[in-house]
Protein backbone atom coordinates (compact mmCIF):
# COMPACT_ATOMS: atom_id res chain seq x y z
CA UNK A 1 0.00 0.00 0.00
CA UNK A 2 1.82 3.18 -1.25
CA UNK A 3 0.25 6.38 0.33
CA UNK A 4 1.71 9.82 0.36
CA UNK A 5 2.79 8.82 3.80
CA UNK A 6 4.91 5.87 2.90
CA UNK A 7 6.79 8.45 0.34
CA UNK A 8 7.20 10.95 2.61
CA UNK A 9 8.91 8.53 5.53
CA UNK A 10 10.65 5.68 3.20
CA UNK A 11 8.76 3.07 5.03
CA UNK A 12 6.81 0.33 3.33
CA UNK A 13 3.69 0.23 5.72
CA UNK A 14 1.61 3.47 6.45
CA UNK A 15 1.47 2.39 10.15
CA UNK A 16 3.18 4.69 12.71
CA UNK A 17 3.78 3.19 16.30
CA UNK A 18 2.15 5.47 18.77
CA UNK A 19 4.61 7.53 20.95
CA UNK A 20 3.58 6.29 24.56
CA UNK A 21 5.51 7.63 27.32
CA UNK A 22 7.73 5.12 29.20
CA UNK A 23 5.75 2.29 26.78
CA UNK A 24 7.87 3.32 23.42
CA UNK A 25 11.53 2.61 23.98
CA UNK A 26 14.42 1.42 21.47
CA UNK A 27 13.29 -1.88 21.14
CA UNK A 28 9.50 -1.29 20.63
CA UNK A 29 10.50 1.08 18.00
CA UNK A 30 13.22 -0.58 15.72
CA UNK A 31 11.00 -3.54 15.57
CA UNK A 32 8.12 -1.82 14.07
CA UNK A 33 10.55 0.17 11.45
CA UNK A 34 12.19 -3.66 11.09
CA UNK A 35 8.73 -4.80 10.06
CA UNK A 36 8.18 -2.15 7.71
CA UNK A 37 6.23 0.44 9.72
CA UNK A 38 7.77 3.90 11.84
CA UNK A 39 8.64 3.14 15.33
CA UNK A 40 8.89 6.13 17.51
CA UNK A 41 10.97 6.63 20.97
CA UNK A 42 8.68 8.43 23.37
CA UNK A 43 10.64 11.92 24.70
CA UNK A 44 8.12 12.20 27.67
CA UNK A 45 9.88 13.87 30.62
CA UNK A 46 13.28 11.70 30.09
CA UNK A 47 16.84 12.89 30.60
CA UNK A 48 18.48 13.94 27.13
CA UNK A 49 21.19 11.31 28.10
CA UNK A 50 19.07 8.72 28.38
CA UNK A 51 17.24 9.61 25.44
CA UNK A 52 20.38 10.08 23.54
CA UNK A 53 21.37 6.72 24.50
CA UNK A 54 17.92 5.09 23.23
CA UNK A 55 18.37 6.91 19.17
CA UNK A 56 21.50 5.25 19.45
CA UNK A 57 20.47 2.22 20.79
CA UNK A 58 17.70 2.07 17.93
CA UNK A 59 19.97 3.01 15.17
CA UNK A 60 21.88 -0.47 16.36
CA UNK A 61 18.84 -2.81 15.69
CA UNK A 62 17.67 -1.32 12.45
CA UNK A 63 18.65 0.59 9.37
CA UNK A 64 14.78 1.61 8.48
CA UNK A 65 13.52 4.84 9.70
CA UNK A 66 12.09 5.90 12.97
CA UNK A 67 11.30 8.59 14.60
CA UNK A 68 10.79 10.17 18.38
CA UNK A 69 7.78 11.96 19.43
CA UNK A 70 8.33 14.84 21.63
CA UNK A 71 5.69 16.56 24.40
CA UNK A 72 5.95 19.86 24.14
CA UNK A 73 4.75 20.40 27.67
CA UNK A 74 8.16 18.47 28.79
CA UNK A 75 10.52 21.18 30.68
CA UNK A 76 13.10 19.61 28.26
CA UNK A 77 11.40 20.59 25.18
CA UNK A 78 13.75 22.46 23.85
CA UNK A 79 17.01 20.61 24.54
CA UNK A 80 14.83 17.15 22.75
CA UNK A 81 14.08 19.36 19.63
CA UNK A 82 17.86 19.83 18.99
CA UNK A 83 18.79 16.46 20.04
CA UNK A 84 16.86 14.90 17.39
CA UNK A 85 18.49 17.39 14.66
CA UNK A 86 22.15 16.28 15.93
CA UNK A 87 21.91 12.63 15.85
CA UNK A 88 19.44 12.53 12.72
CA UNK A 89 16.28 11.93 13.41
CA UNK A 90 14.39 11.22 10.23
CA UNK A 91 11.21 11.83 11.80
CA UNK A 92 9.47 14.19 14.67
CA UNK A 93 5.71 13.38 15.60
CA UNK A 94 4.88 16.02 18.89
CA UNK A 95 1.94 16.81 21.07
CA UNK A 96 0.64 18.92 24.02
CA UNK A 97 1.18 21.81 22.06
CA UNK A 98 2.50 23.79 19.25
CA UNK A 99 5.73 22.88 17.63
CA UNK A 100 6.12 25.96 15.39
CA UNK A 101 8.99 27.68 16.78
CA UNK A 102 10.99 24.52 16.18
CA UNK A 103 10.42 23.71 12.88
CA UNK A 104 11.90 25.93 10.42
CA UNK A 105 15.49 24.22 12.49
CA UNK A 106 14.20 21.06 12.07
CA UNK A 107 12.92 21.13 8.21
CA UNK A 108 16.54 23.17 7.87
CA UNK A 109 17.92 19.48 8.89
CA UNK A 110 15.66 17.28 6.81
CA UNK A 111 13.58 15.63 9.74
CA UNK A 112 9.96 15.28 8.89
CA UNK A 113 7.61 16.79 11.00
CA UNK A 114 3.93 15.35 11.92
CA UNK A 115 2.11 17.28 14.86
CA UNK A 116 -0.46 15.41 16.36
CA UNK A 117 -4.13 17.27 16.92
CA UNK A 118 -7.48 17.13 18.32
CA UNK A 119 -8.73 19.86 15.92
CA UNK A 120 -9.51 21.26 12.52
CA UNK A 121 -8.33 24.51 14.03
CA UNK A 122 -4.91 23.80 14.99
CA UNK A 123 -4.31 21.34 11.87
CA UNK A 124 -4.47 24.52 9.71
CA UNK A 125 -1.91 26.23 11.91
CA UNK A 126 0.42 23.13 11.86
CA UNK A 127 0.29 23.08 8.21
CA UNK A 128 0.58 27.16 7.95
CA UNK A 129 3.18 26.45 9.82
CA UNK A 130 4.92 23.83 7.57
CA UNK A 131 4.20 20.38 8.96
CA UNK A 132 4.51 17.48 6.47
CA UNK A 133 1.68 15.63 7.83
CA UNK A 134 -0.60 15.79 10.81
CA UNK A 135 -1.73 13.02 13.18
CA UNK A 136 -5.95 13.44 13.57
CA UNK A 137 -6.17 12.04 17.00
CA UNK A 138 -9.87 10.87 17.91
CA UNK A 139 -10.85 11.04 21.62
CA UNK A 140 -10.58 6.78 21.83
CA UNK A 141 -6.81 6.84 21.55
CA UNK A 142 -4.98 6.07 25.04
CA UNK A 143 -3.42 8.57 26.86
CA UNK A 144 -3.62 12.23 26.58
CA UNK A 145 -7.38 12.98 24.24
CA UNK A 146 -9.38 15.65 23.18
CA UNK A 147 -12.68 15.18 22.88
CA UNK A 148 -13.96 14.59 19.07
CA UNK A 149 -13.80 11.03 17.84
CA UNK A 150 -11.76 9.44 14.79
CA UNK A 151 -14.72 8.78 12.66
CA UNK A 152 -15.59 12.99 13.29
CA UNK A 153 -11.95 14.29 13.08
CA UNK A 154 -10.44 12.64 10.47
CA UNK A 155 -12.60 13.69 7.29
CA UNK A 156 -12.74 17.19 8.40
CA UNK A 157 -9.31 17.80 9.11
CA UNK A 158 -8.54 15.58 5.46
CA UNK A 159 -11.12 18.31 4.33
CA UNK A 160 -8.87 21.59 5.71
CA UNK A 161 -5.70 20.29 4.41
CA UNK A 162 -3.67 19.85 1.59
CA UNK A 163 -0.94 17.72 3.40
CA UNK A 164 -1.44 13.78 4.21
CA UNK A 165 -3.49 13.12 7.68
CA UNK A 166 -2.94 10.13 9.94
CA UNK A 167 -5.41 8.71 11.52
CA UNK A 168 -5.14 7.84 15.40
CA UNK A 169 -7.47 6.73 17.62
CA UNK A 170 -9.54 3.01 17.88
CA UNK A 171 -7.39 1.25 15.17
CA UNK A 172 -5.98 -2.31 15.95
CA UNK A 173 -6.71 -3.94 13.06
CA UNK A 174 -7.02 -3.67 8.86
CA UNK A 175 -10.77 -2.65 9.54
CA UNK A 176 -9.86 -0.04 11.35
CA UNK A 177 -7.71 0.97 8.39
CA UNK A 178 -9.63 0.52 6.08
CA UNK A 179 -12.04 2.63 7.68
CA UNK A 180 -9.50 5.32 8.52
CA UNK A 181 -9.02 5.22 5.01
CA UNK A 182 -12.06 5.62 3.55
CA UNK A 183 -12.24 8.86 5.93
CA UNK A 184 -9.09 9.94 3.98
CA UNK A 185 -6.34 9.37 5.83
CA UNK A 186 -3.62 8.12 4.13
CA UNK A 187 -1.90 6.22 7.11
CA UNK A 188 -2.61 5.19 10.76
CA UNK A 189 -0.97 5.48 14.35
CA UNK A 190 -1.37 2.57 16.84
CA UNK A 191 -0.66 2.88 19.98
CA UNK A 192 -2.89 0.25 22.50
CA UNK A 193 -2.20 -3.11 19.47
CA UNK A 194 1.52 -2.60 20.11
CA UNK A 195 0.65 -2.71 24.20
CA UNK A 196 0.34 -6.42 23.54
CA UNK A 197 3.40 -7.02 21.14
CA UNK A 198 6.49 -9.41 22.48
CA UNK A 199 8.99 -6.68 22.02
CA UNK A 200 7.09 -4.45 24.16
CA UNK A 201 8.81 -3.95 27.38
CA UNK A 202 6.25 -3.01 29.36
CA UNK A 203 5.58 -5.19 32.63
CA UNK A 204 3.67 -8.27 32.47
CA UNK A 205 0.97 -7.20 34.43
CA UNK A 206 -0.07 -4.39 32.46
CA UNK A 207 -0.18 -6.46 29.23
CA UNK A 208 -2.48 -8.99 31.27
CA UNK A 209 -4.59 -6.35 31.79
CA UNK A 210 -4.65 -5.24 27.92
CA UNK A 211 -5.55 -9.49 27.07
CA UNK A 212 -8.22 -9.30 29.64
CA UNK A 213 -10.36 -5.56 29.10
CA UNK A 214 -13.65 -5.49 27.85
CA UNK A 215 -15.39 -2.93 25.64
CA UNK A 216 -16.33 -1.19 28.72
CA UNK A 217 -12.58 -1.71 30.60
CA UNK A 218 -11.90 2.35 29.35
CA UNK A 219 -12.63 5.30 31.67
CA UNK A 220 -11.14 8.48 31.69
CA UNK A 221 -10.05 10.88 34.07
CA UNK A 222 -8.52 14.43 35.09
CA UNK A 223 -10.59 16.76 32.48
CA UNK A 224 -11.15 18.86 35.49
CA UNK A 225 -7.25 19.09 35.44
CA UNK A 226 -7.45 20.23 31.74
CA UNK A 227 -5.42 17.31 30.68
CA UNK A 228 -8.16 14.67 30.72
CA UNK A 229 -6.52 10.84 30.19
CA UNK A 230 -7.99 7.51 29.05
CA UNK A 231 -6.81 4.44 30.27
CA UNK A 232 -8.09 0.78 32.03
CA UNK A 233 -10.52 0.88 34.61
CA UNK A 234 -8.79 -0.07 37.78
CA UNK A 235 -9.55 0.46 41.31
CA UNK A 236 -7.23 3.10 41.35
CA UNK A 237 -8.79 4.60 37.90
CA UNK A 238 -12.08 4.50 39.23
CA UNK A 239 -11.11 5.94 42.62
CA UNK A 240 -9.76 9.23 40.43
CA UNK A 241 -12.90 9.40 38.88
CA UNK A 242 -14.96 9.31 41.80
CA UNK A 243 -13.44 11.69 43.30
CA UNK A 244 -13.62 14.11 40.81
CA UNK A 245 -17.10 13.43 40.19
CA UNK A 246 -18.32 14.00 43.93
CA UNK A 247 -15.36 16.40 44.53
CA UNK A 248 -13.59 14.80 47.13
CA UNK A 249 -10.37 15.44 45.72
CA UNK A 250 -8.91 18.99 44.06
CA UNK A 251 -7.67 19.16 40.70
CA UNK A 252 -3.96 19.97 42.94
CA UNK A 253 -4.39 16.24 45.18
CA UNK A 254 -5.45 14.49 41.67
CA UNK A 255 -2.13 15.57 40.21
CA UNK A 256 -0.44 14.48 43.68
CA UNK A 257 -1.63 11.06 43.57
CA UNK A 258 -1.23 10.64 39.69
CA UNK A 259 2.20 11.90 40.01
CA UNK A 260 4.76 9.24 38.67
CA UNK A 261 1.42 7.06 38.08
CA UNK A 262 2.41 5.80 34.39
CA UNK A 263 5.28 4.10 35.33
CA UNK A 264 4.17 2.54 38.44
CA UNK A 265 2.39 0.90 35.54
CA UNK A 266 4.36 0.64 32.93
CA UNK A 267 7.86 -0.74 35.15
CA UNK A 268 6.14 -1.81 38.01
CA UNK A 269 2.69 -2.99 37.24
CA UNK A 270 1.45 -1.63 40.21
CA UNK A 271 -2.56 -2.00 39.69
CA UNK A 272 -3.26 0.14 43.61
CA UNK A 273 -1.19 3.15 42.55
CA UNK A 274 -0.23 2.99 38.38
CA UNK A 275 -2.28 4.26 35.56
CA UNK A 276 -2.55 1.62 32.50
CA UNK A 277 -3.21 4.32 29.86
CA UNK A 278 -4.79 2.73 27.15
CA UNK A 279 -7.05 3.10 24.14
CA UNK A 280 -10.89 2.02 23.83
CA UNK A 281 -10.20 -0.65 21.27
CA UNK A 282 -8.21 -2.86 23.88
CA UNK A 283 -11.22 -5.04 24.21
CA UNK A 284 -10.30 -5.99 20.46
CA UNK A 285 -6.88 -6.83 21.89
CA UNK A 286 -6.34 -10.62 22.83
CA UNK A 287 -3.22 -11.64 21.78
CA UNK A 288 0.99 -11.09 22.34
CA UNK A 289 2.08 -11.16 18.99
CA UNK A 290 5.60 -10.12 17.23
CA UNK A 291 5.02 -6.52 15.76
CA UNK A 292 6.29 -8.20 12.04
CA UNK A 293 2.72 -10.36 12.48
CA UNK A 294 1.17 -7.57 13.63
CA UNK A 295 1.91 -4.65 10.79
CA UNK A 296 1.72 -7.13 7.96
CA UNK A 297 -1.88 -8.33 9.39
CA UNK A 298 -3.25 -5.21 9.48
CA UNK A 299 -2.03 -4.06 6.48
CA UNK A 300 -2.90 -6.93 4.39
CA UNK A 301 -6.20 -6.95 6.01
CA UNK A 302 -7.11 -3.60 5.13
CA UNK A 303 -5.84 -3.85 1.61
CA UNK A 304 -8.03 -6.80 1.29
CA UNK A 305 -11.03 -4.58 2.12
CA UNK A 306 -10.12 -1.76 0.18
CA UNK A 307 -9.43 -4.31 -2.67
CA UNK A 308 -5.99 -2.74 -3.69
Amino acid sequence: MKTRITELLGCEYPIIQGGMAWVAEHTLAAAVSNAGGIGLIAGGNAPIDYLREQIRLCKEKTDKPFGVNIMLMSPNADDLAQLVIDEGVKVVTTGAGNPGKFIPAWKEAGVKVIPVIPSVALAKRMEKAGADAVVAEGTESGGHIGENTTMCLVPQVVDALSIPVIAAGGIADGRGMAAAFMLGAEGVQIGTRFLASEECQINPKFKELVLKAGDTDNIVTGRYTGHPCRGIKTKFAKKLAMGEKDGTLSPDEFEKLTLGALRRAVVDGDVESGSFLCGAIAGMVNDIRPCADIVKEINSGAEKLLKL
